[in-house]
Order: C-alpha cells, then structure tokens, then sequence
C-alpha cells in the first residue's frame, strides 16, 4: 500500500463516498477533517470504515484534557485508524490523551494519535502575530518534542521541516505531511509546500493529498499521476 493518504475536504456524503468509490483500495487512509464531519457527522465515518478502508479522523482536538481524553475514546470507538489533536494544547492535554487511549484495552484498533504541530498556512509573522516569537521551524520542533514525551504516535507537520524533525525525533515517531503539491499545481492557501517525491525523501511517512486529488476532473487520473511521479 502505498502511503498516500486522501483529504476527503468537500461537503456532502455523496461527494465523499463519490472519491472513496474511485479511489478506494488505491490509497492508505481517507482524511475526515473538520468541514465534512460538521456536515456529515459520525455516520459517514462508520459507513467508509464499514466499506474496509481506513479513516484519518483529522479533528485537530483543542480543549482541557479531561474534555480531549474523551473525545479521543469516540473517536476510537468510531474504528478511524489516526486522528489529531492540537500540540497547542500542552503536555497535560497531549499526555491525558494518550493515556486514555492505552487505557482502553477493549478497542478492536488503537489508533495512532497525531499532534499537529503549525498548520501549513501560517508562516513566521503568523505567529508573531499570536505572541510566539522565534521562527517557524524552532516552533514545530519544540512542539513536536512535547508531542514524543506525551506519548503520542507522531505529528502533523509542513515538508519545511521535514528533514529537521528526522534529526529530532526517534525513529518511530510517524510525520504525516500536508502541503503537498504536485509538480504544477497551484499552493492555494497553503504556505510550506512540497511536490510528493521531495516529501517523501525528506523523510514522511505519509502524504496528505486533497485538492490536486479531490478537484480533479479525473480524481483516479490525478493519482495515478502522482504515483508515477514517485
């Protein structure tokens, strides 16, 4: 399988199962994020894992951690292979998360538990503009260090900072990569990009592919084009 994962970033159960019938058993994981799943709901997760392919619950979970900790056991419950929360929201958050999910022996998948690190839309006077000084990539490392110690699975960060986190994290720590443009398409509102192949050699575990995918006229064209560019 390859390590392709497809942001299902549209509105409608019918566009989604749509993608999902096309591309299905071609890619690793399908993303929920924030807009289908407001649209949507827990229904549609449970009907694409019913279909036996694989969710990537991307919630981005931000709140106390008593809030988050059950909120990440609905979404286990849910069978979703990875879901996020926000490394925003400290060492407590992050490690009552983790915690509660190794706590929960009775789960039929445990699924891998990401911290986002800094959206890929926001470059350095972004977070000027929210009160954090330094640079963008001195940020993401010190989150996703925060993210190792509360024992989470990996982190969600822009190809920029790719080969820099490999030098920092261990070895099983997985880097799930949005921003990811292939050769000639357009950034939209993203600000850290990379094509497929660069992201890969710099050490990602997985890509995450929406619009070049999703907004194609051709979805399973499009990906098969950036399979043959890796």
């Amino acid at each position: 399988m390859n390590r392709i994962i497809v942001a299902l970033d549209v509105d409608s159960r019918a566009e989604a199962l749509n993608l999902v019938n096309q591309l299905r058993g071609r890619v690793s994981l399908f993303k929920i994020g924030s807009q289908l799943f407001t649209s949507e709901g827990p229904d549609l997760v449970r009907e694409i894992v019913g279909h036996g392919e694989r969710v990537f619950l991307d919630l981005k979970f931000h709140d106390i951690p008593n809030t988050v900790s059950k909120a990440v056991i609905a979404a286990a419950e849910l069978r979703v292979s990875m879901l996020t929360l926000h490394t925003g929201g400290g060492l407590t958050m992050m490690s009552a998360a983790a915690n509660a999910l190794k706590q929960k022996p009775d789960l039929e998948e445990r699924p891998q538990l990401l911290g986002v690190t800094v959206l890929t839309s926001m470059a350095g006077a972004d977070l000027v503009q929210v009160g954090v000084n330094g640079d963008v990539a001195s940020h993401v490392i010190r989150l996703a260090r925060l993210a190792e110690q509360a024992g989470l699975d990996g982190v969600v960060a822009s190809p920029s900072e790719l080969s820099l986190l490999r030098g920092q994290l261990r070895s099983t720590m997985k880097i799930v990569t949005p921003g990811i443009r292939p050769t000639g398409s357009d950034t939209n509102d993203q600000s850290r990009v990379a094509t497929p192949a660069a992201a890969l050699q710099a050490g990602a575990d997985y890509l995450v592919i929406g619009r070049p995918i999703t907004a194609s006229s051709d979805p399973a064209g499009s990906l098969e084009k950036i399979l043959s560019e890796l």
